[in-house]
């Protein structure tokens, strides 16, 4: 009917008009393209291959089906880069050539039939072209095709619409915008509400505002002829496609599409001198075939046939263990148990993760304590990107910001990106792709543009590579994902002058190797390897320099738990799996292992890094040039129920008792990292009563954490000291040779080799001394009281000794 095909007509130019907005065109639109889902409602398809080939100049082929070109298209002809007899290649088609290809599917419609089947391809395009010497083109096209008749039964607008489609003249054809408002739409235009883009994931908009839900939740997955998976996306069910053992190339081999053909028949027949071959016609390999293939969800279906509806409506209000609802719990309990690598390749397993997350995600930012729970069992690789996101609390209209930043006027920083950019992670194909280059251009671009107060470094490429992959067609929310890590993790690292912010994060990187292994740290001392040698790339990279991509992921999964001192543990994790060579190893060998640097595994790194930040004082990181606290208010509270795996001790509130910023020489000079008193209080588990001054400390079967030496002589020891802790006078407490003098005090200390051992007196010189004798000695974990004896005097908490009678 007339009415039928206004509601085509006008859905397709909705969907071309939304197209155009995002600055792609058609120009294969046809017939097959057009597709009806279960409402009648049309589905435009096989839209990007224009977009994606550079306006057809990536490939051999021409880009459109012969019938329904627009003129100004077939005027044009095909040009190729190779053709050195063009002086200039031609301008890409405009939306308006979609138009008239929309024009002749329509005529089609109205008449019934196909249009130029009897004549041949060359024949078709010279009869189109000349269609611009005839005033009304409707009329000649149904002449032509005997169907006059059928054209004099159909309605004015139709006859409107064809006329304003199949207009010769590109100029002189209107656009979508305006044949959308048309009058000739006005039966059907009210029946289709204006589109408004929902609100985006991280978007301050209420995003179910529209939501309705059943009387009964319960019945949703109640239904046992119910496809839960039809529900599910198409990225998400061609993922599971893909783990349950989906082949896609093996698909597209047995359907000979893609053809295989030997080299040697390749060859030319016959070669002149001149180079002309001849006897070898055109490789039908090289051409498009756009044969759509059905993929077949049996495998699919049948490796989740024991997972039940309620799998895919998890109750995200109850007090769920870490693990996803499923009806086969034994079979997916025994997969969480599995490594890593393992899990993300079971199809069950991911299937239960990727619902969780979607749902929890749907929810951010109400739900973002629960993300981060989930976050810390494992992160469905589909949802990497966007859970990152959440992590890092990205927030607010990301798009808006991003497509404000002038990424067009040249900056004197566009040589080095354009330098940097070929050089990074290129054995990525998506990363290595023109398009993938010119999506890192402009990330890194808008990241300098937007951050005037800091420079481009080399390695900034490698730090956007993650981001950019995980997000690749959403340039805007990998830009605000890296502009929310680098003030997190790498904040004024960026600096014109960043000296001073990189030696002293080296300085207590160096602390950290001392504090964890000591007898590594003593030999790459003495062979004068130091971390400034090595660690500078891992760093200002956060190791996506030193790892390929997937293990980037597995690491930065963890990373983004944990705080900005969680880079320390990792590099420490990387230098203990190199310990055993590193120790064998003097000066040169040691820059010749790190220049390729040998395979490291990861997932150990992971663990042995969450074991060295547990075992880490908060205090002992603590920089005076990282980020400075943030206000209540910029938190919002998301944080205080997160676990001290990821609270920062930087953003904790600064009172007597926090550690002191100290002099870099200072710093460098002491061998142990310190500990604030704080801490020392926390760790000790000393409290006062509010009803006494006389502090208690907890009582616990279990062993104490640390060990308090103070080395202050037995006299001001004697007139008040911490509780539990011991004496051992620094005067008296080394031999000649540096070793421990042998007394009861020193055999407590060694009973203790292997948990925290802090030195507390009454000169940071001596305490800072006797540290870096324990280190020499093989001690681990020794650190120092910042400000020693008198930060804990105020408070109450030191112990005078009964009186002996």
């Amino acid at each position: 009917s007339c009415s039928r095909i206004l509601c085509i007509a006008y859905e397709v130019l909705q969907g071309l008009q939304y197209m155009n907005k995002h600055g792609m065109v058609h120009r294969a639109l046809s017939p097959c393209n057009i597709l009806l889902d279960r409402k009648g409602h049309v589905k435009l398809a096989k839209f990007g291959l224009y977009h994606m080939t550079a306006q057809g100049v990536d490939v051999d082929f021409p880009i459109g089906y012969p019938s329904y070109l627009a003129p100004e298209v077939i005027a044009q002809g095909i040009a190729k880069p190779s053709d050195h007899t063009q002086c200039e290649k031609p301008l890409p088609s405009g939306p308006k050539s979609d138009l008239w290809s929309l024009g002749i599917i329509l005529f089609e419609l109205c008449m019934g039939r196909k249009l130029f089947q009897s004549l041949e391809i060359a024949e078709r395009l010279k009869f189109i072209i000349m269609l611009g010497c005839v005033d009304d083109i409707v009329t000649v096209l149904a002449e032509e095709h005997g169907c006059l008749d059928i054209i004099k039964d159909l309605s004015e607008n139709i006859i409107a619409l064809l006329k304003k489609c199949l207009t010769f003249q590109p100029s002189k054809r209107q656009v979508f915008k305006e044949l959308l408002h048309d009058s000739l739409f006005s039966e059907v235009s009210s029946v289709y509400p204006p589109f408004h883009k929902p609100p985006g994931l991280f978007s301050s908009s209420p995003r179910c505002a529209n939501l309705t839900l059943p009387e009964d939740i319960s019945q949703l997955f109640k239904d046992e002829d119910s496809d839960n998976l039809a529900e599910r996306s198409v990225e998400e069910v061609y993922y599971l496609w893909c783990l349950a053992g989906g082949d896609l190339e093996k698909e597209l081999v047995n359907k000979e599409i893609i053809r295989s053909k030997p080299p040697v028949c390749t060859l030319p027949n016959f070669l002149l001198e001149d180079g002309e071959s001849f006897g070898q016609g055109r490789d039908r390999s090289s051409l498009l075939d756009d044969t759509t293939v059905t993929l077949s969800l049996c495998q699919l279906r049948n490796r989740l046939k024991d997972v039940g509806g309620e799998a895919f409506y998890p109750l995200l209000e109850d007090d769920q263990s870490t693990l996803p609802h499923s009806n086969s719990s034994n079979e997916l309990s025994a997969a969480a148990s599995l490594p890593l690598i393992i899990r993300e390749r079971d199809t069950e397993y991911q299937l239960n993760r990727i619902v969780l997350f979607d749902r929890l995600l749907k929810a951010y930012p109400y739900k973002k304590n629960q993300i981060w729970k989930e976050a810390r069992v494992d992160i469905p690789p589909l949802l990497r990107g966007i859970t990152w996101a959440a992590l890092l609390g990205v927030e607010g209209a990301i798009e808006a910001k991003y497509d404000a930043i002038d990424k067009d006027t040249p900056i004197p920083t566009d040589r080095q990106i354009e330098v940097d950019i070929p050089r990074c992670h290129q054995y990525d194909e998506l990363l290595s792709s023109p398009e993938g280059h010119a999506k890192f251009r402009r990330v890194l671009k808008a990241w300098v543009v937007s951050h005037p107060g800091l420079v481009y470094w080399q390695g900034l490429d490698s730090l956007c590579a993650p981001f950019l992959y995980l997000n690749f067609n959403n340039e805007a929310l990998a830009y605000a994902c890296m502009s929310a890590f680098i003030p997190k993790y790498l904040y004024n690292f960026f600096l014109k002058d960043n000296s001073h912010v990189i030696q002293e994060y080296l300085t207590v990187f160096s602390q950290m190797i001392a504090f964890h292994d000591p007898e590594l740290s003593n030999h790459l001392n003495e062979i004068g390897f130091i971390p400034d040698l090595y660690a500078i790339p891992w760093f200002l990279t956060m190791f996506t320099h030193v790892f390929p991509l997937h293990k980037i992921f597995h690491l930065w999964d963890t990373l983004l738990l944990g705080n900005s001192s969680f880079p320390f543990c990792i590099g420490v994790a990387i230098l203990q799996q190199l310990r055993d060579r590193l120790l064998a190893n003097g000066f040169n060998e040691c820059i010749l292992l790190f220049s390729d640097l040998p395979e490291i595994d990861i997932e150990r790194c992971v663990r042995e890094s969450i074991n060295l930040f547990r075992w880490t004082p908060k205090s002992a990181t603590y920089r005076q040039y990282a980020q400075p606290a943030r206000q209540a208010s910029e938190s919002n509270g998301t944080r205080s129920s997160m676990s001290c795996f990821s609270a920062d001790y930087q953003e904790a509130p600064r009172s007597d008792l926090s550690r002191d910023s100290i002099k870099l020489d200072d710093l460098k000079a002491e061998v142990s990292p310190r500990i604030s008193a704080e801490d020392l209080i926390d760790l000790c588990e000393l409290t006062g009563p509010s009803h006494s001054k006389t502090p208690v400390k907890k009582m616990k079967s279990s062993k104490p954490k640390l060990l308090v030496v103070d080395i202050r002589n037995s006299e001001d020891f004697n007139r008040g000291h911490i509780s539990g802790s011991i004496n051992v006078p620094f005067a008296s407490a080394f031999t000649v040779e540096g070793d421990l003098v042998q007394c009861p005090a020193t055999a407590t200390l060694q009973s203790f080799k292997g948990r925290v051992v802090v030195i507390v007196g009454n000169a940071v010189k001596n305490t800072a001394a006797f540290a870096a004798h324990l280190v020499k000695s093989k001690y681990p974990r020794v650190c120092i009281l910042d400000g020693g004896i008198n930060k804990i005097k105020p408070t109450g908490l030191l112990t005078v000794p009964s009186p002996q009678i």
